[in-house]
């Protein structure tokens, strides 16, 4: 196996722990904001989950991205013929850009919810900058490929 095959690897089946734990952070968030809870440390502990997990595949990403992936590399090779191909603008730029993004404003969110003095406020930060995030990075997995979705 390769070290693309095992960073691919990685880089796909993260993307699932992501998914499940972003649902866990917007449930608490939401419920955190409308139900007036107060912030716990379980609330915390989710937020950091979700901003580690993210953070670690951005970085399997960048790897990726920069120096392991035929398709980017081809891509590159002449960039002016890739952005008129769907599949390798996709990869190349909408990808990488939208889910750089995602990372962001997530970020953003954990920064601007921690330093909220009220509790609903955190949450309501959280559900809002988390809520962002996720559906931009929904927005960017290839959902209609079967075989990326669950590589083994």
């Amino acid at each position: 196996m390769t070290a693309y095959n095992i960073f691919l690897y990685l880089h796909s089946w993260i993307r699932w722990i992501i998914i499940i734990v972003a649902i866990i952070a917007l449930v608490k968030a939401y419920s955190g904001w409308f139900g007036n809870k107060p912030y716990t440390k379980g609330d915390n502990g989710i937020s950091a989950a979700f901003m580690g997990t993210m953070h670690l595949n951005l970085l399997i990403g960048l790897v990726l991205y920069f120096f392991l992936s035929p398709v980017v590399q081809s891509a590159f090779s002449d960039f002016g013929a890739a952005m008129k191909n769907p599949g390798l603008r996709f990869w190349a730029v909408e990808h990488i850009l939208v889910n750089i993004i995602a990372v962001v404003v997530a970020t953003i969110g954990r920064a601007k919810s921690k330093k909220a003095v009220e509790t609903v406020r955190k949450h309501k930060i959280t559900a809002i900058f988390y809520t962002i995030a996720f559906v931009l990075l929904l927005s960017r997995i290839p959902w209609g490929e079967a075989e990326r979705l669950f590589r083994f």
